[in-house]
Parts: C-alpha cells; structure tokens; sequence
C-alpha cells in the first residue's frame, strides 16, 4: 500500500489549523489503498498553535508535528518537512487553505499516470490585492528573463512531488532554498494542475512585503549569474563614455573650440548617479559573497525545538 505524506508549513495559523486539518483528513481518508501522514511545520509561531496541534497529536497518530526554536521562514519550514516526510507521493500545502486539500485526489491520479511534479497554477487569485498580484507578475517576469531555468508563471509551492525528487532536494546542502526554483531544476516530467486559487479561510497573511523581496532574492541569487554581467556591461559602458568625454577634452584644447557651455548641475547628477551605480552594483556582489558565506558557515537552516509523534 502507498503512502501519502502532506507538509504544511505555518506561522500563526490558530484560526485556521483545525479547519485545515478536518479538510485534510476528510479528502485523504476518501483515497482508496493509500495510508497518510500529516506533517505540520510549526515555524515558530507566538500564538496558540503549537498548542492546538498539541491536541491533535493527541488524538491522531497520522499527524506528526515539528516545531522550530525561532522563525526561519516559510522556505525552511518546507526544508525540514521534506527530510522527514516517509511518503510516496509527497504534497506540499499551506495551512490558510487558499489551496484547496479537496485537489489532492486528483493530482494523485497525474502521478498515477507516471508524472513526477504536478504543480499548482493559479487561473484566478481571489483574495489577493492588485499590488501583490502585480508584483507577483513582475518577479516571474524578471525571474525568468535573468535566470537558465524557467519557472512556470502563476505557480507556488502547492504541489505532488514523487519520493526521487524529495531525495535528490535533500542530498543539495545549499541554504537559503529557493524551493519552487529547485522543483524546475530538478527536471523530470512535470504538469501544471490549474485551479481557482480561494481567499484565506481565515485571518491575515503573514508574508509581507518584506518576505516577499526576500524570497525574489534568494529566488534570482540562486539561479542567475546575470546581474554579475549587468554590472559588467555598465561598467564597461562608463569606460566608454569616459573616454568619449576624454577624447572630446583632448581635441577641444588642441584645436581650440568648445561647444559644451559649463554646467554644475549636469556634473552633480553625473556624480550623484555614478556613486549610485557603483553601490548598487556593490550591493549585488554582497548579496553573492554572503550567500557564499552563510554556506561556509556550516550553520544549520533551522533548528527543531520539539518533536510531536516521530
């Protein structure tokens, strides 16, 4: 008999855990000749989920709970569910439920057709703002144009994922997993499973502004070598103009003309914008070596306080 192993990762989710585990349960235990198991991945949450998981344990023995010391991010909590998961086919799935457990029956019978990934895409996104779906858009936009492997537009973390993929994603010792980018990497047949993306069931998302550029960057860091040569391409096109200028200098003393009028403001935008470029282009190479240095660090991508049902 198979077995189907569900992670879902959370932060904060009081109002949403018993509801999603009811969901779970009653969609997994209508699949014929497959066992389950549930693995919650509490990202260190300050409110009262780990206690209300506490009481599931207690009354499921398919539900297994991992519990972090602090929160390491969304990322992370799908890191530590994939090392411990002991399934066949392996789900991925939030706890706010805007991804509807009922789909699970269903991307089963893709893999039971001999498909390895069968990823979530959005046909419609209710609930969400016109800034995050815009924004949305314009990291795949710009993910795909700078990156070698390409990421299917409208898609998250939902997904099936066979046993071999799971196991090739846990032998990779990098950190700061860009999880969806490694899934496209990997290769091997992949589908698109399109579905109407629902509102949260309840409360608010946790994943602000600021993850969100977080995540585009480790998303573009990880998978594109591109912004070294952009900054490679400016650099070379400063030298360039500098010499123009140089060359323009040298000619208007030798024969005596000069149709450039002095102009303070030009020159101050002229510093004023090099001096930006040269930062930013800074701040790019830093994004790379402190990728390089969190590796060499050897610290652990996140640590587990408790350990429910294992």
């Amino acid at each position: 008999m198979k077995k189907i192993s569900v992670i879902i990762p959370l932060y904060c989710e009081e109002t949403t855990i018993e509801e999603c585990y009811k969901r779970l349960v009653n969609t997994l235990c209508n699949i014929e000749n497959y066992t389950y198991e549930l693995i919650f991945v509490n990202d260190g949450s300050t409110d009262n989920s780990l206690k209300l998981l506490n009481t599931i344990c207690s009354s499921d023995t398919n539900v297994k709970v991992l519990s972090f010391s602090r929160n390491f991010g969304h990322q992370a909590s799908i890191a530590a569910g994939l090392k411990e998961v002991t399934g066949d086919a392996i789900i991925i799935i939030d706890a706010d439920l805007q991804d509807p457990p009922e789909l699970i029956p269903n991307m089963l019978k893709y893999w039971e057709e001999g498909n390895e990934v069968i990823y979530g895409k959005r046909e419609k996104r209710n609930g969400e703002t016109t800034f995050k779906l815009l924004t949305a858009k314009l990291f795949y936009k710009i993910f795909n144009d700078l990156s070698d492997t390409q990421i299917p537009i409208d898609t998250g973390d939902f997904r099936l994922v066979d046993r071999k993929i799971v196991d090739i994603i846990n032998s990779m010792p990098e950190h700061n997993k860009f999880l969806r980018g490694l899934f496209s990497w990997v290769g091997f047949k992949q589908i698109p499973y399109e579905y109407e993306r629902q509102k949260r069931f309840s409360g608010k998302t946790k994943f602000h502004l600021n993850k969100m550029l977080n995540l585009a960057i480790d998303g573009i860091i990880s998978f594109s070598k591109k912004p070294l040569k952009i900054i490679g391409y400016l650099g070379i096109s400063c030298i360039i103009l500098s010499s123009v200028f140089l060359l323009y200098t040298l000619l208007s003393y030798v024969f005596n003309f000069n149709f450039l009028q002095p102009c303070y403001t030009i020159i101050i935008f002229a510093i004023i914008f090099f001096s930006g470029l040269q930062l930013c282009s800074l701040w790019i190479v830093s994004e790379y070596i402190g990728r390089i240095y969190d590796q060499t660090q050897n610290r652990p991508e996140y640590i587990i306080e408790k350990r429910i049902n294992f």
